[in-house]
């Protein structure tokens, strides 16, 4: 999801705490040499693990009752501190810690977050750090692993994803005439038509999270392959034409007003399993959340909508990285490593965390079986453009995106404004 990334005024501030000056080769600078860490070495002392996990979903018990205590058995004598750190909060607890010579020793951090932390040289780049990364990098679905690269290094692991499908109300659904779940956004298209003026989809937001499956899966994309510009991707036919589709069935009144934010409206969640809306695209988290809320709801399961490109959903969640200010980083190495070990994997899947980890996706099925849908759409799932100006350029494409929903640009317009306020925030790296 997406989150509040640092800001200029920060990096300023971490600049002025000489941090850029130990640049590992994020930001351009002379890099610093990389210890390597190899794996089995002997191991003492203590680390410091901050993370977000929620306390009400179970993570916290999972990480202090069996992961930990798993790892340090394995580690006499060995201690890790976990804190953690509200959503709302890392961040800015990030950049404090940072200028402060503070930071702990591994992080749970934001997917969208990696590329700005190793950019300002606060990242250890464990593809050169780990003499094992590969083989840890091997066992990653493509695009969870990709959310760590940045400037031609792999700066983290993948801890955990997420990915989003077509969620469905078939009784709704078959209400309004609609005999099976749209598959492809031109049976959407024609589901649509056949309603007239009642609801077939709705989304809960404008933004890339919510637009680039619709983008990607209609042959479109937001940026080149290397992040390095818009222009010919956003403002392309394909995505153009895939945001116009959006924008026709909104006028159609096929989509609800919650697509613009702001307050109002029935979300997501709720209109699902009430029948107002017929189809959703939500993540894994949707399931357990509708069953507290809605337990008798037996909700179902379709790939993204497909089109020229494929059925192509965006990549979620949040990879595991170690700071340069760490003072053992062995020991925040093999803790890495325990981490993304079978143990804690499966630990972390009992209480809703999907493991990135291909070969243990039959085991993360077997958990829930709701996984199952998930893990089969992650085979083709995309990361949002892993850039340090992530934040802005997500401004910029939803306020553009809403404009063209509001019928005050033309897609085309919109997405050619896109292009002009994106491509100068790409160059800057």
């Amino acid at each position: 999801m997406m989150k509040k990334l640092f800001t200029l005024s920060s990096i300023a501030l971490l600049a002025a705490a000489g941090l850029t000056a130990c640049d590992t080769g994020g930001g351009g600078a002379q890099p610093a040499a990389v210890s390597t860490l190899a794996t089995g070495a002997a191991v003492s002392g203590e680390i410091t693990f901050w993370h977000a996990y929620s306390a009400g979903g179970g993570e916290i018990k999972a990480l202090e009752k069996t992961i930990i205590p798993n790892f340090e058995k394995l580690h006499p004598g060995v201690k890790v501190k976990a804190v953690q750190i509200p959503d709302k909060d890392m961040h800015q607890k990030l950049v404090t810690a940072a200028a402060g010579t503070s930071l702990p020793d591994v992080i749970r951090a934001d997917i969208v977050t990696v590329p700005e932390l190793a950019k300002i040289g606060v990242l250890t780049p464990l593809s050169e750090a780990m003499p094992d990364f590969q083989s840890w990098a091997d066992k990653m679905f493509t695009g969870p692993l990709a959310t760590n690269k940045y400037n031609g290094k792999l700066w983290g692991l993948p801890l955990d994803t997420n990915t989003k499908v077509v969620i469905y109300n078939d009784e709704a659904l078959k209400a309004n005439g609609i005999a099976s779940v749209p598959k492809t956004m031109d049976e959407l298209k024609a589901a649509a038509d056949k309603v007239g003026g009642k609801y077939i989809l709705a989304e809960g937001g404008s933004g890339a999270w919510q637009m680039l499956p619709y983008i990607w899966s209609n042959g479109g994309d937001m940026t080149d392959p290397d992040v390095k510009k818009s222009a010919g991707y956003l403002n392309g036919p394909k995505s153009v034409a895939a945001l116009q589709l959006i924008v026709d069935l909104y006028n159609k009144k096929a989509i609800p007003g919650v697509i613009l934010g702001g307050s109002g409206g029935t979300p997501t969640g709720d209109g699902l399993p009430k029948g107002m809306y017929p189809t959703i695209v939500d993540g894994p988290w949707t399931f357990p959340n509708m069953a507290t809320s809605y337990p008798t709801f037996q909700p179902k399961t379709s790939p993204m909508f497909s089109g020229d490109g494929g059925s192509v959903s965006v990549v979620g969640g949040e990879d595991i990285v170690m700071t340069q200010q760490s003072k053992n980083k062995e020991l925040g190495a093999e803790f890495i490593r325990y981490m993304l070990s079978p143990d804690a994997q499966k630990a972390m899947g009992q209480v809703g965390q999907l493991s990135a980890e291909k070969d243990m996706a039959e085991s993360m099925a077997s958990i829930q079986p709701y996984y199952a849908a998930f893990l089969e759409q992650l085979k083709t799932a995309k990361p949002r453009p892993a850039t340090p100006q992530w934040a802005k350029v997500d401004d910029i494409f939803t306020k553009q995106a809403q404009l063209a929903l509001q019928g005050k640009l033309t897609a085309q317009q919109a997405m050619d404004a896109a292009v002009a306020q994106i491509d100068p925030l790409l160059a800057q790296g």
